[in-house]
């Protein structure tokens, strides 16, 4: 396994499935740049450590499985699928105590045995519809 792919297969389990978010200090260089946005979030290294706290307080059992992880250089792509219950307050939408499963896929830029930038894409309408703030089918 490439190194760049072990820098982010040990994101997913020490920061997002293990909650260590301080070792964020380790994998993410200073000069990170997020192109999720999320909102609230600053698009920075602090910016990844608020995310994971937050998403771990509402969803406290949070588990990410990569699903297919494929280096080429400094590019590291991953497709995964986030499980969790819903705990706490999620964008806007109070604990439902639901189970949820959506699917996702990141793209990270790794540069001297750190992340730099991160890409990605969650199935954010699926999240809301299973926690039931939108409906699951559209009105006819």
């Amino acid at each position: 396994m490439s190194q760049n792919k072990q820098l982010v297969q040990t994101f997913y389990e020490e920061v997002i499935n293990g909650g260590d978010v301080d070792k964020i200090d380790e994998l993410v260089s200073e000069d990170f740049v997020e192109h999720e946005e999320f909102p609230g979030i600053s698009p920075d290294r602090d910016g990844v450590k608020d995310f994971f706290r937050l998403l771990r307080s509402a969803f406290p059992d949070v588990h990410f499985t990569p699903e297919d992880v494929i280096s080429d250089g400094e590019l590291v792509a991953s497709r995964f699928t986030m499980t969790g219950t819903h705990e706490g307050e999620f964008m806007g939408v109070p604990s439902s105590g639901r189970q949820v499963t959506v699917s996702g896929i990141d793209i990270i830029r790794v540069r001297d045995g750190k992340c730099v930038e991160h890409w990605g894409q969650f199935d954010a309408l699926g999240l809301l519809q299973q926690l039931g703030a939108l409906a699951a089918e559209a009105p006819r």
